[in-house]
């Protein structure tokens, strides 16, 4: 099973990078010898997309393909090769960050075809996960947003199974920081209590998308 997880938090050890390491546990509890492709997003140097419309242009052998080529361009490509995706992001201003964003432009933008139907040009119906990251409770979750990249995901490859980690700790010394609006002795609970719940979710969930390849793959 090959895997490609992007990351596009810029801390290589906080709370999105362990839900993802979380969730790989879990896929080798069914499949003993996946191939895993960890990609942290932030540290690659890339654009969004840029309008160019190569990706569209009839008749071309760029016809389906990001025309741009930069750090992100082989990562492309092994996405649109990979039999499960995981797509992980924090929540900043009400959505993905920016990494995350200009990824799913490049992405979505050149594998979503404007033929009649919109068919996706992907070579193939990979599984999905988003998993999203967030300060805020379940009620102020940027629902809308999550929504659209799931929506356009899951036209180009298949529906995500979607993965939610609320009112995360931020800080390992909240007195450090103006932050006054937050409880750090709630804070602290909360990553006590349902933290580690959030990172079973990750690692089921991590168990259940092997599962469910390798009947696919049985099946076809």
């Amino acid at each position: 099973m090959k895997i490609v997880i992007l990351n596009s938090s810029p801390r290589r050890k906080g709370n999105t990078s362990k839900l993802c390491d979380a969730f790989c546990k879990g896929v080798v509890t069914t499949d003993k010898n996946p191939d895993i492709t960890t990609v942290f997003l932030n540290e690659l140097n890339f654009k969004g997309c840029q309008s160019c419309f190569a990706c569209k242009l009839r008749g071309s052998k760029q016809y389906g393909r990001c025309s741009l080529n930069d750090e992100l361009t082989p990562i492309l490509t092994a996405v649109n090769e990979a039999d499960c995706i995981v797509f992980a992001s924090p929540i900043y201003l009400m959505d993905v960050n920016s990494s995350a964003k200009a990824f799913l432009e490049r992405l979505c933008f050149s594998l979503g075809s404007y033929e009649v139907g919109y068919r996706s040009l992907a070579t193939k119906k990979a599984l999905v996960v988003t998993i999203y990251t967030m300060n805020t409770n379940k009620k102020f979750a940027p629902v809308k947003a999550m929504n659209n990249v799931d929506m356009f995901l899951g036209h180009i490859f298949s529906p995500p199974q979607r993965l939610c980690s609320y009112d995360t700790y931020q800080f390992s010394d909240y007195s450090k920081y103006v932050v006054d609006v937050f409880n750090e002795a709630e804070k602290a609970k909360q990553r006590e209590n349902q933290f580690p719940k959030d990172l079973h979710k990750a690692y089921t969930l991590g168990a259940d998308t092997a599962t469910a390849y390798l009947k696919n793959r049985i099946n076809k």
